[in-house]
């Protein structure tokens, strides 16, 4: 199935692994980059316009990209975090389309699915990614984070605030 299919938030939330055989591991790595004990001037936001279910996969290609751009820019002198956490898994009914499939089908017998990804469910207007930089690095901050949100299955837009002292 496409990533599309699991954008939109629908139904209670399918979270408890001690339940679920097979759950798969979520592929972000790391949360927090570059420098998390310095202190920063500015902080630039990620804040998400829709509701809406983010996979692990687009998580992962959001910190990466953001990361890429912040490291060659400023070096370490900066601290990117991803905020939301992948709680939700997702679940797919495999079906076998194409030449003689009928035979292998299941259909709608034992429609509940198996775990294929995990996501996280984000609201309205709820920050995915913090970038602490600098007054120098502002502009590199908001560049990152729009290729950050390129990656993202929603809207997003981009704030920049004095952090204070």
């Amino acid at each position: 199935m496409k990533a599309h299919n699991y954008r939109r938030v629908k139904g209670q939330s399918y979270t408890r692994k001690k339940y679920i055989r097979g759950s798969p591991q979520p592929k972000i790595t790391k949360f927090t980059m570059g420098d998390p004990t310095a202190r920063f001037e500015y902080q630039a936001f990620l804040v998400t316009q829709k509701e809406a279910q983010v996979r692990h996969n687009a998580l992962e290609a959001a910190r990466v990209a953001a990361n890429r751009v912040l490291s060659e820019k400023l070096g370490t002198n900066y601290c990117l975090r991803i905020l939301p956490y992948p709680h939700a898994v997702l679940r797919e009914n495999k079906m076998i389309f194409g030449a003689h499939a009928d035979r292998l089908q299941d259909g709608m017998k034992r429609a509940f699915g198996k775990p294929i990804g995990t996501a996280a469910r984000v609201k309205r207007n709820q920050t995915i990614i913090t970038a602490d930089v600098n007054e120098d690095g502002i502009e590199v901050a908001r560049e990152a984070l729009k290729r950050g949100g390129a990656k993202l299955p929603i809207t997003c837009r981009i704030s920049v605030e004095k952090t204070a002292d």
